[in-house]
């Protein structure tokens, strides 16, 4: 059964897992709890269970498409000034070596000069929304890096190249934020946020899919883009999560408002 793609937002660093009394499981600040309700339903959401899951992070960038194929990745912690017990937190899941094989494979054929390495933990954009999505660890995993130039034509013709994946029983997910920007939190984020949320929204929507991929890739055309985004890092997983998506309906699955921020999550299938 195919499955659909998903861009999901992954939080503030270790967000939910604030509490040193049990740190392997969600606690969360009440600003944090939608978010992490909605993290916490994406496996329960699908047709079926994935046989394994691509993962796309806006927190790992390389000059190509590279592809992590370690069996067993460590946690990479690259967050800073947060509690010492959020530095050993533990997701114990199981790389996917034979599915970064197949993804490196699919974007090779397409054209797209594509590294392989074993060696990198994963990183927050990971082990952070999967700790919750998937706290039993128990479906491989294998990440995707972003390309470092961040062209977004290259990352929807990415996606649209591993769109194959999903026949396999592989979920593909573009783990990032709808919102990014650091430097302007609380009642200055809230009008502009919500403004750029909605127009990002809507081109992201768009029933026409070749309109919906060229409104996306156009997202520095969108009001407030550059405020929402001042570098785009975070931005890009959507659009491989978009490329992927194909011609299948896209849906805005989750919707919420943290450190004055408007922050949203699509599915496309």
């Amino acid at each position: 059964m195919r499955q659909p793609t998903l861009f999901i937002p992954h939080g503030g660093g270790p967000c939910f897992f604030m509490d040193p009394s049990d740190p392997d499981r969600p606690h969360s600040d009440p600003m944090w709890q939608p978010m992490q309700d909605y993290l916490a339903q994406i496996i329960g959401s699908l047709p079926e269970r994935p046989s394994a899951i691509l993962l796309v992070s806006g927190h790992w960038e390389e000059s190509r498409f590279t592809v992590h194929a370690g069996e067993r990745p460590g946690l990479l912690f690259d967050y800073h000034g947060f509690p010492p017990h959020t530095y050993m937190l533990r997701w114990d899941a199981p790389g996917a070596p034979a599915l970064a094989r197949r993804a490196a494979g699919l974007l090779e054929q397409a054209g797209f000069p594509t590294g392989t390495e074993r060696e990198r933990g994963w990183d927050h954009g990971v082990f952070i929304p999967m700790k919750v999505a998937l706290p039993q660890a128990d479906i491989p995993v294998a990440q995707l890096s972003l390309r470092h130039d961040l062209d977004p034509q290259a990352h929807i013709a990415a996606g649209r190249a591993l769109a194959p994946l999903r026949d396999e029983g592989v979920l593909i997910i573009g783990s990032g934020m709808s919102f990014h920007n650091l430097r302007v939190r609380g009642p200055q984020a809230t009008g502009p946020s919500a403004l750029w949320d909605e127009a990002l929204t809507a081109a992201v929507t768009d029933p026409d899919p070749a309109a919906r991929a060229a409104r996306v890739a156009a997202w520095a055309d969108l009001p407030h883009a550059r405020f929402a985004h001042p570098r785009e890092d975070h931005l890009l997983p959507l659009m491989v999560a978009l490329g992927a998506g194909g011609d299948d309906m896209a849906t805005q699955t989750h919707n919420g408002t943290v450190m004055g921020w408007t922050v949203s999550g699509y599915r496309f299938g």
